[in-house]
Protein backbone atom coordinates (compact mmCIF):
# COMPACT_ATOMS: atom_id res chain seq x y z
CA UNK A 1 0.00 0.00 0.00
CA UNK A 2 0.86 3.29 -0.36
CA UNK A 3 0.32 7.11 0.08
CA UNK A 4 0.44 10.39 -0.84
CA UNK A 5 3.53 12.63 0.33
CA UNK A 6 1.59 15.69 -0.30
CA UNK A 7 -1.32 17.68 -2.28
CA UNK A 8 -1.83 17.15 -5.48
CA UNK A 9 -4.30 18.30 -8.45
CA UNK A 10 -5.43 17.72 -11.54
CA UNK A 11 -7.96 19.46 -13.93
CA UNK A 12 -9.53 18.89 -17.36
CA UNK A 13 -12.29 20.16 -19.17
CA UNK A 14 -14.19 17.32 -21.12
CA UNK A 15 -17.78 18.62 -23.45
CA UNK A 16 -17.45 21.88 -21.62
CA UNK A 17 -17.77 21.29 -17.90
CA UNK A 18 -14.62 21.82 -16.29
CA UNK A 19 -13.21 18.96 -13.87
CA UNK A 20 -10.72 20.18 -11.09
CA UNK A 21 -9.53 16.74 -8.78
CA UNK A 22 -7.36 18.06 -5.87
CA UNK A 23 -5.87 14.80 -3.21
CA UNK A 24 -4.11 14.86 -0.35
CA UNK A 25 -3.04 12.64 2.24
CA UNK A 26 -5.05 12.16 5.87
CA UNK A 27 -4.52 10.53 8.74
CA UNK A 28 -7.76 9.93 10.13
CA UNK A 29 -12.03 10.38 9.37
CA UNK A 30 -12.03 14.10 10.70
CA UNK A 31 -8.87 14.61 8.65
CA UNK A 32 -10.96 14.05 5.42
CA UNK A 33 -13.81 15.64 6.27
CA UNK A 34 -11.46 18.45 7.00
CA UNK A 35 -9.71 17.98 3.59
CA UNK A 36 -13.16 17.53 1.93
CA UNK A 37 -14.82 20.84 3.17
CA UNK A 38 -11.25 22.62 2.76
CA UNK A 39 -11.37 22.10 -1.11
CA UNK A 40 -15.15 22.23 -1.92
CA UNK A 41 -15.60 25.19 -3.98
CA UNK A 42 -18.73 27.34 -3.28
CA UNK A 43 -19.24 28.43 -6.83
CA UNK A 44 -19.26 24.58 -8.14
CA UNK A 45 -22.07 22.61 -9.58
CA UNK A 46 -20.82 19.60 -7.72
CA UNK A 47 -18.11 18.52 -4.93
CA UNK A 48 -17.99 15.00 -5.34
CA UNK A 49 -15.54 13.10 -3.54
CA UNK A 50 -14.26 9.65 -1.60
CA UNK A 51 -11.64 8.96 1.11
CA UNK A 52 -10.29 5.74 2.69
CA UNK A 53 -8.21 4.89 5.81
CA UNK A 54 -7.63 1.00 6.22
CA UNK A 55 -11.38 -0.59 5.93
CA UNK A 56 -12.94 2.83 6.59
CA UNK A 57 -13.99 4.10 3.65
CA UNK A 58 -16.86 7.15 2.48
CA UNK A 59 -18.07 8.83 -0.92
CA UNK A 60 -20.66 11.01 -1.96
CA UNK A 61 -21.92 11.92 -4.97
CA UNK A 62 -22.99 15.37 -4.21
CA UNK A 63 -26.31 15.95 -6.83
CA UNK A 64 -24.95 13.20 -9.67
CA UNK A 65 -26.71 10.22 -10.19
CA UNK A 66 -25.86 8.02 -7.47
CA UNK A 67 -23.07 5.87 -8.41
CA UNK A 68 -21.56 8.08 -11.03
CA UNK A 69 -19.02 10.16 -9.15
CA UNK A 70 -18.36 9.46 -6.05
CA UNK A 71 -17.81 5.38 -6.21
CA UNK A 72 -15.52 5.83 -8.87
CA UNK A 73 -13.25 8.29 -7.35
CA UNK A 74 -13.07 5.54 -4.51
CA UNK A 75 -12.12 3.07 -7.42
CA UNK A 76 -9.20 5.59 -8.66
CA UNK A 77 -7.80 5.84 -5.22
CA UNK A 78 -8.16 1.79 -5.14
CA UNK A 79 -6.87 0.91 -8.29
CA UNK A 80 -3.56 2.61 -7.30
CA UNK A 81 -3.37 0.86 -3.96
CA UNK A 82 -4.10 4.18 -1.93
CA UNK A 83 -4.64 4.36 1.66
CA UNK A 84 -4.84 7.50 4.19
CA UNK A 85 -6.23 9.19 0.68
CA UNK A 86 -9.24 11.57 0.14
CA UNK A 87 -9.63 13.07 -2.93
CA UNK A 88 -12.66 15.81 -4.13
CA UNK A 89 -13.33 16.22 -7.93
CA UNK A 90 -15.13 19.44 -8.78
CA UNK A 91 -17.53 20.06 -11.72
CA UNK A 92 -18.70 22.92 -13.22
CA UNK A 93 -21.29 22.26 -15.55
CA UNK A 94 -20.90 23.07 -19.06
CA UNK A 95 -24.29 22.71 -19.90
CA UNK A 96 -24.17 19.51 -22.32
CA UNK A 97 -24.95 15.97 -20.09
CA UNK A 98 -22.37 13.07 -20.50
CA UNK A 99 -24.53 10.59 -19.04
CA UNK A 100 -23.84 8.11 -16.55
CA UNK A 101 -20.85 5.97 -18.28
CA UNK A 102 -19.53 9.59 -19.31
CA UNK A 103 -20.01 10.65 -15.62
CA UNK A 104 -18.08 7.94 -14.45
CA UNK A 105 -15.21 8.02 -16.79
CA UNK A 106 -15.05 11.99 -16.02
CA UNK A 107 -14.90 11.60 -12.50
CA UNK A 108 -12.73 8.40 -12.03
CA UNK A 109 -10.65 9.59 -15.07
CA UNK A 110 -9.63 13.01 -13.43
CA UNK A 111 -9.30 11.55 -9.91
CA UNK A 112 -7.20 8.90 -11.55
CA UNK A 113 -4.63 11.82 -13.56
CA UNK A 114 -4.50 13.52 -10.07
CA UNK A 115 -3.45 10.47 -8.08
CA UNK A 116 -0.72 9.01 -10.50
CA UNK A 117 1.25 12.56 -10.65
CA UNK A 118 1.22 12.70 -7.15
CA UNK A 119 4.16 11.73 -5.24
CA UNK A 120 3.67 8.76 -3.62
CA UNK A 121 5.62 6.97 -0.68
CA UNK A 122 5.02 3.30 0.97
CA UNK A 123 3.38 2.69 4.04
CA UNK A 124 5.16 0.46 6.45
CA UNK A 125 3.74 -1.19 9.17
CA UNK A 126 5.67 -0.85 11.99
CA UNK A 127 6.64 -1.46 15.69
CA UNK A 128 8.58 -0.13 18.48
CA UNK A 129 10.93 -2.30 20.00
CA UNK A 130 13.31 -1.17 23.55
CA UNK A 131 16.74 -2.40 23.21
CA UNK A 132 19.23 -2.53 26.43
CA UNK A 133 22.57 -2.35 24.87
CA UNK A 134 26.05 -2.14 26.35
CA UNK A 135 28.69 0.74 25.30
CA UNK A 136 31.23 -1.96 23.59
CA UNK A 137 28.04 -2.90 21.11
CA UNK A 138 26.64 0.94 20.59
CA UNK A 139 28.76 1.83 18.02
CA UNK A 140 28.55 -1.32 15.77
CA UNK A 141 24.79 -1.68 16.53
CA UNK A 142 23.58 1.57 15.67
CA UNK A 143 25.85 1.76 12.55
CA UNK A 144 23.67 -1.75 11.28
CA UNK A 145 20.99 -0.50 12.20
CA UNK A 146 21.26 2.82 9.96
CA UNK A 147 22.28 0.72 7.30
CA UNK A 148 18.71 -1.48 7.50
CA UNK A 149 15.80 0.34 5.16
CA UNK A 150 12.51 1.77 7.34
CA UNK A 151 14.19 1.10 10.23
CA UNK A 152 14.58 3.84 12.52
CA UNK A 153 16.15 4.74 16.53
CA UNK A 154 13.49 6.93 17.79
CA UNK A 155 14.73 7.51 21.22
CA UNK A 156 18.31 7.24 23.06
CA UNK A 157 18.52 7.43 27.06
CA UNK A 158 22.19 6.46 28.60
CA UNK A 159 22.16 4.28 31.37
CA UNK A 160 25.03 3.00 33.37
CA UNK A 161 26.14 -0.01 31.51
CA UNK A 162 25.05 1.28 28.48
CA UNK A 163 22.00 2.67 26.52
CA UNK A 164 18.35 1.90 25.76
CA UNK A 165 17.12 2.53 22.23
CA UNK A 166 14.34 1.84 21.30
CA UNK A 167 13.72 1.04 17.88
CA UNK A 168 10.85 1.88 14.86
CA UNK A 169 11.29 -1.66 12.25
CA UNK A 170 8.94 -3.09 9.99
CA UNK A 171 6.53 -5.53 11.31
CA UNK A 172 7.31 -7.82 8.47
CA UNK A 173 11.01 -8.12 9.51
CA UNK A 174 10.91 -7.68 13.00
CA UNK A 175 11.90 -11.23 13.95
CA UNK A 176 15.14 -10.82 11.39
CA UNK A 177 16.18 -7.37 12.97
CA UNK A 178 15.90 -8.66 16.32
CA UNK A 179 18.09 -12.01 15.62
CA UNK A 180 20.71 -9.53 14.05
CA UNK A 181 20.78 -7.86 16.85
CA UNK A 182 21.04 -10.47 19.02
CA UNK A 183 24.05 -12.34 16.61
CA UNK A 184 25.51 -8.99 16.59
CA UNK A 185 25.55 -8.75 20.45
CA UNK A 186 26.71 -12.32 21.33
CA UNK A 187 22.91 -12.66 23.07
CA UNK A 188 23.69 -9.57 25.43
CA UNK A 189 21.28 -7.00 24.49
CA UNK A 190 18.17 -7.38 26.53
CA UNK A 191 15.15 -6.91 23.90
CA UNK A 192 11.39 -5.54 24.97
CA UNK A 193 9.09 -6.00 21.97
CA UNK A 194 5.87 -3.47 22.39
CA UNK A 195 3.57 -5.02 20.21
Amino acid sequence: MFTLMTASSHSQDIKRSRFLAIAGPVADEQAARDFIAGHAAADANHNCWAWRIGQNYRFNDDGEPSGTAGKPILQAIDGQELDCVAVVVTRWFGGILLGSGGLMRAYGGTAALCLQAAEKTRIVPKISVDLEVLFSDLALLKARLAALADTGISAEQFIATGAVLTLSIPAADADDILRMVTDLTSGRVVVDRQE
